[in-house]
């Protein structure tokens, strides 16, 4: 039973952690809404289980990558806000991996609609 309050506790945990990043955070706005186009996109297009599963899943890597990012830019914030070469580190490896994700995503989705558009035609 106090296995079950733990994991109950600690999904409202995450709820709250989704809704101040989506309150807080543009970014991850802007990602959310490319995601809600494009899984519906990769559930509709004619390819293979795990072309859809690759399709998707490079989609919520971008988000899992940005809330990551988000808590990582929140903790440098709270530890100070005066500039430091520590600070701008984190903040920019953390940017860097949001990039690097977002990157993923795009060559994920570029080869396997080019395959889909001349391979299957």
């Amino acid at each position: 039973m106090k296995a079950l309050l733990h994991l109950w506790k600690a999904f409202g945990f995450s709820l709250q952690g989704l809704r101040d990043t989506l309150h807080h955070e543009m970014a991850f706005r802007i990602e959310l809404t490319v995601a809600a186009v494009l899984i519906p996109t990769a559930l509709l297009l004619p390819v293979s289980l795990i072309f859809r599963i690759m399709l998707i899943s490079s989609v919520i890597l971008l988000l899992i990558v940005e809330l990551l990012n988000t808590g990582i830019e929140a903790v440098v914030d709270r530890i100070s806000t005066e500039h430091h070469p520590l600070s701008g580190r984190a903040k920019d490896a953390g940017s860097a991996a949001v990039f690097m994700s977002a990157v993923n995503m795009a060559v994920v989705w570029c080869f396997i609609l080019f395959d889909l558009i001349f391979n299957n035609s």
